[in-house]
């Protein structure tokens, strides 16, 4: 499978600090963020990775250049060079469809701007049931944060809306089917998504281990003060 890191907006609640900056690029212990999620992502077996780009979408070729990640080819997928440019999580996938599928392999979503020790390959379960038929898609849920009300709950191993226990951790494996046919502009991934979880072809997973939306100059402090997730043996 190939991987898309949702890289485009600027995260306006991260303040001054995306002002000259793309949030994905922010350090956190010592190393940027979409640094910590491609090692994650290749230790998962993840080897082709697309990273779509707009607000400061200049940084990221020599970004790439001086800190590539060994075994991982990242090809970008350019929506424009401004905030005002960027597709959205929805749009930006089917902008980037043709280089993260041959329209049959499932891929997987991620959010540049969390960082997590979440098992990559562990995807790999839910894009058979993909392949297979079963199912158009696989989110991971994790426990509300303290920012955050919640969006679903799990029903039977299906995502289900009637309750919001837990949050999505922007991390998900998709069918590029349901992207087939949609346009390459401004759109969110819900509700749309929801047509296709009414139906009971989304399933999902609680992980309860480290994982962190890093949105805020504080929430970042946070993360930083509460020392790395990873080691080298995790990233190896």
């Amino acid at each position: 499978m190939k991987a898309i890191v949702l890289c485009a907006g600027r995260g306006k609640r991260m303040r001054e600090l995306t002002a000259h900056n793309s949030k994905p690029l922010i350090k956190l212990w010592g190393r940027s963020m979409i640094d910590w999620q491609l090692d994650r992502l290749k230790k998962g077996g993840i080897r082709e990775v697309v990273v779509n780009t707009a607000h400061y979408a200049n940084l990221y070729p020599p970004h790439f250049a001086a800190h590539p990640v060994e075994g991982i080819k990242v090809t970008i997928s350019q929506e424009g060079t401004s905030i005002s440019d960027a597709l959205e999580t929805k749009g930006g996938i089917v902008k980037a469809l043709p280089l993260l599928s041959d329209g049959e392999e499932p891929f997987v979503v991620v959010s540049g701007d969390i960082v997590t020790a979440f098992d990559y390959a562990s995807l790999e379960k839910a894009a058979d049931r993909i392949r297979k038929g079963e199912i158009v898609g696989h989110l991971v849920l994790v426990p509300n944060p303290s920012f955050h009300d919640g969006d679903m709950d799990l029903k039977d191993g299906l995502i289900n809306r009637a309750d919001k226990k837990y949050t999505y951790g922007n991390i998900a494996v998709f069918s590029p089917k349901i992207f087939a046919g949609e346009k390459p502009e401004f759109s969110k991934l819900f509700p749309w998504l929801y047509q296709f979880v009414d139906q009971q072809l989304v399933s999902g997973e609680i992980y309860k281990g480290p994982w962190a939306n890093v949105g805020t100059p504080e929430e970042l402090a946070k993360c930083e003060s509460m020392g790395c997730f990873f080691n080298e043996t995790d990233i190896s």
